[in-house]
């Protein structure tokens, strides 16, 4: 069993609901935001309590976590502290809007362990950004970006978005070279998935998505683009200069344990699954969903796959004791005549255009 563990918690507020966004947040004052970061702290000591495992990374996702004062970001900070055994070189990252970014005190979040910040940017392009529901400007990344920096703070990672209604590769490429004009370490990009609970899906006749075609175009180029700029592939939808891969989300693909703490938040620890549910009064009365094994073969293929190393066909063997059948190397050896999949003896991973179509060619293996 894992002797480390990645803790992810959950801020669910936000100033303003985007039209694709599925994620558990609301508006809230000033008062809820402090009353949630002291149910937060009660958890984290519940918690502590029932683990004697290394904490080696913290992710404060949301909503938006920078909705908070960096004094209630750094309270949590040290609450994890005081509770948990945290590793020397432990990673911190910390979600962020633009605009709530600029006028957040990141010297004294570093100051409290912040080591790492991803920006939501999704798009360098005013139209774009406008249908996104976002509210901040260039102007706004920039100054976020700087604030940052300033801080002591240098691991950032800013979040775009493929498939936005009416976006091109000329759009995309505007967006990629604002990206990489700022210097920044990490760079993912997402493919829109246009989720049932979200205005996007309420009103999808009204917008113009990119087809399937198109959002292929977007992607191969996003992945050509940030290569020739220094960014290496390693995971479908992420991209980092040497050495400053994202430490907490490899945990999710590797299948090492991690605890997520609030509302909507699912954890893996020694070989079970479980979470919170969409429910503020659920998680404060700490009402907890068991979700069954995880670690399985299937999983365990699943997640690997989408890993540009891919694989490990001798770490399978070991954590399973024998290799996958006949029929699943047949797959394989199918899909790599067509140019979707990379296999020698020891390993096997997706190509670019296979991490295209990999929900189909998985559906398929496992």
């Amino acid at each position: 069993m894992s002797k480390n563990l990645g803790l992810y918690l959950h801020i669910p507020f936000c100033r303003s609901k985007c039209p694709y966004c599925d994620f558990f947040s609301m508006r809230a004052s000033q008062g809820d935001y402090d009353n949630y970061v002291e149910i937060l702290k009660e958890k984290i000591k519940y918690w502590s309590s029932k683990t004697d495992k290394i904490v080696d990374t913290i992710y404060f996702g949301g909503g938006t976590p920078s909705v908070l004062k960096a004094e209630q970001i750094s309270d949590l900070l040290y609450t994890v502290k005081n509770c948990f055994n945290c590793a020397d070189d432990i990673e911190i990252t910390m979600e962020a809007n633009p605009k709530s970014a600029i006028e957040f005190d990141f010297k004294a979040a570093n100051q409290a362990g912040l080591n790492r910040v991803s920006l939501g940017v999704q798009s360098s392009n005013q139209n774009e950004l406008k249908t996104l529901g976002r509210t901040h400007s260039l102007t706004d990344v920039t100054e976020a970006v700087n604030n940052i920096k300033s801080s002591g703070i240098d691991n950032i990672s800013l979040d775009l978005m493929l498939g936005i209604p009416e976006q091109t590769v000329d759009s995309l490429m505007n967006s990629m070279d604002f990206c990489v004009s700022l210097g920044v370490k990490h760079i993912s990009t997402y493919i829109l998935k246009i989720e049932k609970n979200t205005v996007f899906y309420k009103k999808r006749e009204k917008y113009s998505f990119p087809d399937d075609d198109l959002t292929a175009d977007l992607y191969l180029f996003a992945v050509d683009y940030l290569a020739q700029n220094g960014f290496k592939q390693y995971e479908i939808s992420n991209f980092s200069k040497e050495g400053f891969e994202s430490k907490h989300n490899l945990k999710y693909w590797n299948l090492e344990d991690y605890l997520g703490i609030g509302p909507a938040a699912h954890s893996y620890m020694d070989g079970e699954r479980f979470f919170y549910d969409r429910s503020l009064e659920k998680f404060k009365s700490n009402e907890i969903i068991k979700d069954g094994k995880g670690g399985t073969v299937s999983e365990y293929i699943m997640l690997q796959l989408r890993l540009t190393q891919g694989l490990n066909l001798i770490k399978y063997k070991e954590a399973f004791g024998s290799l996958p059948d006949k029929d699943f190397f047949d797959k394989i050896k199918k899909y790599s005549k067509l140019g979707y999949v990379n296999y020698d003896n020891d390993r096997i991973s997706f190509t670019e255009k296979g991490f295209l179509v990999s929900s189909n060619i998985l559906a398929d293996l496992i």
